[in-house]
């Protein structure tokens, strides 16, 4: 498996924006899709967002969708999420995933390896 290890979340206004990103170690990952997950209290873990093992596909979940970005430097082993116009919906804890396959989709259960997760709370 791969490690991952989340950074970047904290506490922002409304409208504000922050950048997390997923540092990766272990096995290679530069050949697997990658995933952002978040959960907030008492609700069930939701898809964010996905992209390829090359960076060519990306896929958004509809919240989301013209607010966050996901990008991926491949040298780096770094994943990020760029996430602009935040609400205070968007307070959960995010987490970085890598998929079994290559192109990436929305079902968790195609993600074998996770990270600790990052917080994000965002206020009215």
């Amino acid at each position: 498996q791969v490690q991952l290890v989340e950074s970047g979340g904290g506490l922002v206004q409304a409208g504000g924006s922050l950048r997390l990103s997923c540092a990766a170690s272990g096995r290679p990952f530069n050949d697997k899709a990658m995933g952002w997950f978040r959960q907030a209290p008492g609700k069930e873990r939701e898809f964010v967002a996905t992209i390829s093992w090359d960076g060519g596909r990306t896929l958004h979940a509809d919240s989301v969708r013209g607010r966050f970005t996901i990008s991926r430097d491949n040298a780096a082993n770094t994943v990020y999420l760029q996430m602009n116009s935040l609400k205070p919906e968007d307070t959960a804890v995010y987490y970085c995933a890598a998929s079994v396959g290559d192109l990436g989709n929305s079902d968790y259960t195609d993600y074998d390896s996770w990270g600790q997760g990052t917080q994000v709370t965002v206020s009215s």
